[in-house]
């Protein structure tokens, strides 16, 4: 009786058939990269202050001295939500006084901005906040915005597998694609904010189950060498290169709704790959479908120049394999032992704080000195750099000790910003760019380090309870960016700190590397300070099992 990836394994390893999945599903993941972050750009909120209409008979003096001034980082800036009463400074400008000399000006009582606002548009012509006024009492939407649409993302993470399972994946891939285009181009004619964030939360549905299905598809499709790369490497290189597209967008559309049109042209180009992207032969002979299983696999093997057997599934030994039970798990198992619910609330902590690092770190742009443009493709420029690391360090050393360092890497250097003299704006942005690098990199191993520690019985609703938590630590993250608006370190101080904590929490964990992966729950490893075994045969089988990751997402 043998498996799936013995029957294929006459197809090769690295063929042009691999490599056309391998490059077309991955840039498959491209749109999630901007459309996921494009949210920096559609909500921007740029300078502001309160309007003083040029009907208002003022002098140039009194117009000049209309905001009230306050204290920010050090500095005198003009209000953003108070002006000076105008029809006291008009009754002044009158009678000829001069603010300042002849008006004590602390003295005057203001009012709010009752005729509405007047923005700077140095950095963007028009944003859903210059729109709809999403500033002061208001400015609560702004971070809500962003929220919602990370609650779409959660909804969709629940609902993808499972309509995937249920319909085959190629065609849930390309249906959620029209999802998450459609809806944003219907984004285009939103008349209000609560329309634009309906429609928001739905993209966000859209991506993530694009996301997760090209995910799954690619490890079904690709044979054990490769889907290793895909999976660490493929997918999330080709987001960074969709997040670092993004600002090359912004840069040179400025108005948010000609930028949402611009954004969803590459998804109306991903449409030809329905003819070039096969579906998966493993769904396939899962729905006892082996004709159609076995001609993807006769065109992979024309595709590759191989000769294919003449029967390359036999549907009795398949069935056979198909009708292997397993036993049913329940999410109490993951708390059933003191040390298995130990391990599971460590999970969840380590997840959700690590998601709420990478996602505030990369809303937060706005919030750095120098230009947003340049300083959004740095932040998307540095995972590229984060990822090849992460798949190194993988391959050859204890997981709890490398993911406690780039943690404590992460958050080390974003405390050290608050030390850093304003005027040092350079080294400001690099010292977040490492932090960001750190993150990133521990981000990426999880999925790995938790299918490890988990037995097969509860492992992939291990990982699925975990990623949930990092999906929570999305729509808690735009909140820390919101900090930045009172206090520009803030934020640093908050992610910085939390992130060494993690870390330390991180190395409490049982180390799941060099030991072979647990069967059962009595199986797995105890919570017990700093330990890790020599690497066995047997693990290192196992770590080639594509099964591992296949299920940990």
């Amino acid at each position: 009786m043998r498996d799936y990836d013995e029957v294929t394994a006459f197809l090769g390893e690295w063929g042009p058939f691999q490599r056309l999945i391998f490059f077309l599903l991955s840039a498959s993941i491209i749109p999630n990269g901007f459309n996921g972050m494009s949210v920096v750009f559609l909500a921007g909120t740029p300078e502001h202050r309160c309007l003083v209409p040029d009907t208002v008979n003022l002098s140039s003096a009194w117009r000049n001295h209309s905001i009230p001034l306050e204290t920010k980082d050090g500095r005198q800036v003009p209000q953003k939500c108070r002006r000076y009463r105008l029809a006291a400074i008009a009754n002044f400008s009158a009678l000829g006084l001069e603010p300042g000399v002849d008006v004590d000006l602390e003295q005057l009582e203001q009012e709010n901005c009752l005729d509405g606002w007047e923005y700077s548009k140095d950095v963007f012509l028009s944003t859903i906040v210059t729109e709809w006024n999403l500033v002061c009492e208001d400015d609560w939407k702004t971070p809500l915005t962003t929220s919602l649409f990370f609650v779409g993302v959660l909804c969709g993470s629940f609902v993808s597998g499972q309509l995937s399972d249920r319909f085959g994946r190629k065609k849930v891939l390309f249906a959620t694609m029209a999802v998450q285009t459609g809806f944003s181009f219907v984004q285009i004619f939103s008349t209000n904010w609560e329309m634009f964030t309906v429609l928001f939360v739905i993209v966000g549905m859209g991506q993530i189950s694009n996301y997760v299905v090209a995910f799954i598809l690619g490890t079904e499709i690709l044979s054990k060498s490769v889907r290793i790369i895909f999976s660490t490497l493929g997918v999330c290189t080709f987001f960074a290169i969709g997040y670092m597209v993004l600002p090359l967008f912004a840069y040179f559309i400025r108005d948010w709704r000609m930028l949402l049109l611009a954004l969803t042209l590459p998804g109306v180009l991903c449409v030809p790959l329905w003819w070039f992207i096969p579906e998966s032969p493993r769904w396939l002979i899962s729905q006892r479908r082996f004709e159609e299983a076995e001609q993807i696999i006769q065109k992979a093997a024309k595709m590759n120049s191989i000769v294919a057997p003449a029967v390359i599934f036999d549907p009795r030994e398949l069935q056979e394999l198909n009708s292997l039970k397993q036993p049913k798990a329940f999410i109490l198992d993951l708390f059933k032992t003191r040390n298995i619910a130990t391990i599971t609330v460590m999970s969840v902590m380590l997840w959700m704080l690590t998601s709420v690092g990478y996602f505030a770190l990369s809303l937060n742009v706005p919030n750095l000195h120098g230009d947003i443009y340049l300083n959004c493709f740095l932040s998307g420029l540095i995972e590229v750099p984060a990822y090849f690391t992460a798949w190194l360090l993988l391959r050859t050393l204890p997981r709890r000790y490398i993911i406690a360092g780039v943690l404590f890497w992460g958050g080390g250097v974003l405390l050290l910003v608050q030390v850093v003299p304003e005027d040092y704006n350079l080294v400001s942005i690099g010292l977040v760019m490492l932090g960001k690098f750190g993150v990133t990199s521990a981000f990426s191993m999880l999925y790995v380090f938790t299918a490890e520690l988990y037995p097969t019985l509860v492992r992939n609703m291990a990982v699925g309870i975990t990623s949930m938590a990092s999906r929570v630590g999305s729509i808690i993250a735009p909140y820390f960016v919101y900090l930045g608006a009172y206090n520009r370190l803030l934020p640093y101080i908050l992610m910085g700190s939390l992130t060494v904590l993690i870390g330390i929490v991180t190395l409490f964990f049982p180390e799941s590397f060099g030991g072979t992966l647990p069967e059962t729950l009595e199986e797995m490893q105890k919570v017990r300070g700093f330990r890790c075994g020599k690497k066995s045969t047997a693990s290192m089988d196992r770590e080639e099992n594509p099964k591992v990751l296949i299920t940990a997402f």
